[in-house]
This record gives C-alpha cells, sequence and structure tokens, in this order.
C-alpha cells in the first residue's frame, strides 16, 4: 500500500454474500394458483468499521412476493464487501460507504436474487437499478431536518 500515511488509499479486500434465505411457506398449494404475483422489494445498508481503516459495507435486499396475501416466496440476500479505506477526510468517507461501495455491491446482490428465483422455479426476479447517490443525499436532507431541532 502507500508509504505516505497522507495518501488516500481506497481498495476492494474481498466481496462475499454474508447471508440467503429462500423460503416458500404455502408450497405446493400457492404454486397452484394461477393469479397475477404482487413483487415488494426493500433494499437496506450498512457500514461498519472491522479494523482500522477496514469496513465492512453490505447491502440487503428482501424480495417478498404472494399471491392473495399469501406468500408465494420470500428471498432475502446480503452481499458484503471489505473495503480498505485509509486517510480519506470524515465527510468524505461518509458518501464513499453509503454511495461507492454499494454500488459495487449491488450488481452482485442482483444477480444472486434472480439466480436464486430461477433455481426456486420461479422466473427471475431482477432488481432495478439503484441510485445511491439520491438515497444519500436524501437520507442527508433528513438528518439535517431532524437536526435543526435538535443541534449536534
Amino acid at each position: 500500500m502507500a508509504d505516505d500515511n497522507s495518501t488516500p488509499v481506497f481498495q476492494i479486500q474481498r466481496m462475499y454474500l454474508k447471508d440467503l434465505s429462500l423460503e416458500q411457506p404455502n408450497a405446493p398449494q400457492i404454486l397452484l394458483e394461477q393469479a397475477q404475483p404482487q413483487v415488494d422489494i426493500k433494499l437496506a445498508l450498512a457500514a461498519e468499521p472491522v479494523a482500522e481503516g477496514l469496513f465492512e459495507v453490505s447491502v440487503t435486499g428482501t424480495v417478498t412476493t404472494s399471491v392473495q396475501d399469501k406468500t408465494l416466496f420470500l428471498i432475502e440476500a446480503k452481499q458484503a464487501g471489505i473495503f480498505e479505506i485509509r486517510n480519506v477526510p470524515q465527510e468524505q468517507l461518509e458518501g464513499i460507504l453509503a454511495i461507492v461501495c454499494p454500488q459495487m455491491i449491488y450488481p452482485y446482490l442482483r444477480a444472486i436474487v434472480s439466480d436464486v428465483c430461477t433455481r426456486a422455479g420461479f422466473p427471475p426476479v431482477l432488481l432495478t437499478e439503484v441510485n445511491f447517490q439520491a438515497m444519500f443525499e436524501a437520507q442527508q436532507a433528513q438528518s439535517q431536518i431532524n437536526g435543526e431541532s435538535a443541534p449536534n
């Protein structure tokens, strides 16, 4: 790595599937239903320090597909990465952890969810592209609104 303590460092150390779950609680009866399924997709981000200059960032996708209020299938997948980030100002670090890292992880999560659907015998669910920059900016704006009533 860098010999000089002021040179910014950003490197992917590892990408990995941290958790994966598939449930079909109402099978086999629900598989006989002919109605169009309803799909609900939720995403969650997390970032935490692992060691000095190392961070684990994860993106969790939860896909719930139901037919007439009964769950057809539920997939929860958590894709993670370990990133080395050093000598970066705090305000930039937050953006890297909330935007850059999830952008690198998300394509793996999309592929896993699609693959699991297919292997479970369903048409693939294709997660849409996500604008992590917009998500981060919305979160920052909400924090500022909440912070105005309670100064730091």
